[in-house]
């Protein structure tokens, strides 16, 4: 039977492995050279090691573990936008001084600096959008900010969730659908779809899609203010930097989004329904490290089956209940940027994932024209 965490900090600390990211990005902006691939190495290939090393994680806590037992799991989330911040615009300050780095080498420190927003900032963003309470959720609003990627909230809480699997869902990445057409494709269709669901929920109030409430105003004032903090710290140079940062932290994401749900689909059941989310729509990794630095972010079927589920408490599952990935999110993420070495990875899976879980549907043709397949008898 799953035991409950014990509150300590012995439980927690594996997932402060994102603070080891800090003092090598002040290597590289010292250094310079060589140095400049640490922040990636650290980030892809280290983990990717450890992983192989470390083996699987299968074991689940008690998802009911009382909230007063995971101070130590929230404080990492909660103290990582000052973290953060300091570490970005710290640089942007230092960067147009530092006469010792050439232009390339200010390119690529600031591109390692997306691993620190992209691969943890935007993940922690993640974990403190789903929470209730009103400092955690504007603490993500700010992380989101930092790489100008607002709307990311209200399309992942109102579209994605409510879609994943489906072809309302911009994110969830097709069959045979290359990684680098897929990037394009969200970042045009993802702000149109989380603009169209707030217009919604204000439409539903009797309210104007500009109203005050409307929180891409919010947005959009976040985010003017990144933009000129980093212009007053570093001129034109610290502003392109920043900008620089902020690309590579969302193309980091994006990768992410992609293998999560690659391939995979909901049944249409007719007349608009879908079939509910079940964990077997997204793909696990119980990759031990990998989890760690993503805190349990690998952990996706559970977190799409029950999404009010902290990041400590949530569970693993089985190849029987959940397709797995046979290696953590760094390296598929490496994988992905390759679509070839990706398809010839994935689609048997993907293949594979249909036989066992819909062994009913006959004619996946539907999917391929952007539709989803409905089970045999279906209206």
């Amino acid at each position: 039977m799953p035991a409950p965490l014990s509150g300590r900090l012995r439980d927690a600390l594996p997932f402060w492995l994102s603070l080891g990211l800090v003092p090598l990005a002040l290597v590289e902006a010292r250094w310079g050279g060589w140095t400049l691939v640490l922040l990636p190495l650290y980030g892809w290939g280290m983990v990717t090691l450890l992983d192989a090393a470390s083996g699987l994680n299968t074991d689940n806590p008690d998802p009911a573990t009382p909230e007063d037992r995971l101070f130590w799991h929230r404080l990492i989330t909660m103290i990582w936008f000052p973290v953060q911040a300091a570490v970005i615009f710290g640089m942007i300050w230092y960067a147009p001084r530092a006469a010792h780095l050439s232009s390339w080498e200010k390119v690529a420190l600031f591109f390692g600096l997306g691993v620190i927003s992209g691969t943890i900032g935007i993940v922690y963003a993640h974990e403190l959008l789903h929470q209730k309470n009103r400092l955690e959720r504007w603490l993500g609003d700010l992380l989101l900010a930092s790489v100008l990627y607002s709307h990311f909230r209200s399309e992942h809480l109102r579209v994605h969730h409510l879609y994943v699997g489906t072809p309302r869902d911009a994110v969830t990445a097709r069959y045979n659908e290359g990684f680098h057409r897929f990037f394009l494709r969200v970042l045009w269709e993802c702000p149109r779809s989380a603009w169209r669901a707030e217009a919604a929920m204000l439409a539903r109030r009797g309210l104007p899609a500009r109203h005050r409430s409307n929180p891409f105003w919010r947005y959009a004032a976040l985010q003017a203010a990144m933009l000129a903090l980093a212009l007053a710290l570093g001129g034109w140079e610290g502003l392109g930097l920043f900008l620089i940062q902020a690309l590579s932290a969302v193309w980091q994401l994006e990768l992410t989004n992609y293998i999560e749900h690659y391939g995979l689909t909901r049944l249409h059941l007719g007349e608009g329904r879908y079939e509910h989310v079940q964990p077997r729509h997204s793909w696990n990794a119980a990759h031990r490290v990998s989890n760690w630095l993503l805190i349990n972010l690998q952990r996706h079927s559970d977190h799409h089956y029950k999404p009010e589920r902290r990041f400590p408490l949530l569970q693993t599952y089985g190849a029987d209940a959940a397709p797995q990935l046979p290696y953590g999110y760094p390296a598929m993420t490496a994988l992905a940027m390759v679509p070839p070495l990706w398809r010839r990875v994935m689609n048997p899976r993907v293949r594979a994932w249909r036989r066992q879980f819909y062994p009913q549907v006959a004619d996946w043709t539907p999917y391929k024209q952007g539709t989803t397949p409905m089970p045999r008898g279906a209206p």
